[in-house]
């Protein structure tokens, strides 16, 4: 079919732009916190924050780089930490009697009650975090893939965690409302 010069042309299109990140990938960062903040959190309960420098290997990292580390009353993160691994580990160390606290080197606990425990209060902890809170916590813990029996980390928080809130209120460790 020939051109017709007097036809509307239709505006040409800009390329798609790229895919929005997911997944892992779209979890916050500790790179993207003032650093003072989230170590004025973790010194809040006694704990040390301490930045590992870009690709240095992370002392104490459970499930390896790049999540956070925990040895003692100290938390190891790199920029590239996701802010929930910051929390979750700190959080393992806030539900320890400090005398089981000071033991912990890469793996804080095996009980079900102080895992449950640290989940539940490394979402409460994310709204003293600026940019953080806890919706877009619980959203990065379903992106890493926590796996939680209700199917998401809010599911678990709205309906079925009463028993790690109270397990948390019945030792102090819940902050103030």
């Amino acid at each position: 079919m020939p051109h017709d010069p007097a036809a509307p042309q239709a505006a040409p299109v800009a390329p798609p732009a790229p895919p929005a990140a997911s997944g892992e990938d779209a979890v916050l960062r500790l790179g993207e916190l003032p650093f003072a903040a989230a170590a004025g959190l973790l010194a809040r309960y006694g704990l040390a924050l301490h930045a590992v420098a870009d690709g240095a290997p992370i002392p104490g990292s459970y499930w390896g780089e790049p999540e956070a580390g925990v040895i003692g009353r100290d938390v190891y993160a790199r920029a590239d930490t996701p802010v929930h691994s910051l929390l979750h580990e700190a959080c393992h160390l806030i539900v320890l009697p400090p005398e089981r606290r000071a033991a912990v080197h890469t793996d804080a606990t095996d009980s079900v009650e102080e895992e449950d425990a640290a989940c539940y209060l490394q979402i409460v902890l994310a709204d003293a975090l600026p940019g953080v809170g806890r919706d877009r916590l619980m959203a990065d813990m379903d992106a890493w893939g926590y796996s939680f029996r209700l199917g998401s980390a809010r599911a678990w928080f709205e309906r079925d965690a009463a028993d790690a809130r109270d397990w948390l209120a019945a030792r102090g460790l819940l902050p103030d409302a």
